[in-house]
């Protein structure tokens, strides 16, 4: 049995209605038949741990911090954060502009606090001469979906490169059959970069970190403590 819209969205109600529930996500990509706009406004904001309800989006963009921030760009900020990486007045250049990733990294490196007050650059695939942007970066944050898209020439030297990327590219060498790469070329960035985020095992156990924060951020609001 494929699951239709309707039934998703009377699910959405029947959770968002539970108090026992806290947070809901939808898992991405939806199936063709399933508009996945109407699915993601149909969680209430309150539950909205991934940060992608159009009220939630709203106050990141306004840096209100009674929003929910989505997981991935909020997990980069709290490494940066962590990581004493100096974002004050510096340049971050992001490639990507998707509405998971790339627009709320910018809002959220432009809010006045720690990981934030930085001059922001986003490129996309519409950017002319892209190497010539990502070379200008302190802080280089690649979300752009392709396999080592960023190559080493691409990165000024010393630069803070965080790879949000994660892609399966084949490699008949392993078990599998495939290796995860992320959207940076890794041997050749480190050797120019300052700092680098591996893939696996850099943004990823962070996205998860935040999405479990905001879950408890949800149910201490629910609660009011």
């Amino acid at each position: 049995h494929e699951t239709t819209e309707a039934e998703l969205l009377e699910l959405i109600e029947r959770l968002n209605a539970d108090h026992k529930i806290h947070g809901i996500l939808v898992q991405l990509p939806l199936p063709k038949h399933i508009d996945a706009h109407r699915v993601l406004h149909r969680v209430t904001p309150a539950k909205d741990v991934d940060g992608f309800h159009p009220e939630n989006v709203g106050k990141v963009s306004i840096g209100d911090p009674t929003g929910f921030r989505p997981a991935t760009p909020y997990g980069v900020q709290q490494l940066l954060v962590k990581s004493e990486i100096e974002t004050k007045g510096h340049h971050a250049v992001i490639v990507g502009r998707s509405n998971i990733v790339g627009r709320p990294m910018a809002a959220l490196l432009l809010q006045d606090g720690p990981g934030g007050n930085a001059t922001v650059t986003v490129c996309h695939s519409r950017t002319r001469d892209i190497r010539s942007v990502t070379r200008l970066a302190d802080i280089l944050i690649v979300a752009i979906g392709k396999p080592e898209f960023v190559t080493g020439d691409m990165i000024k030297p010393g630069a803070v490169v965080i790879d949000v990327g994660v892609n399966r590219v084949d490699d008949p060498s392993t078990k599998k059959g495939y290796r995860l790469v992320g959207d940076v070329q890794f041997a050749e960035a480190k050797q120019v970069a300052g700092a680098i985020t591996p893939v696996p095992g850099g943004v990823g156990p962070m996205t998860i970190t935040m999405l479990l924060y905001n879950t408890v951020q949800a149910a201490r609001q629910w609660a009011k403590v």
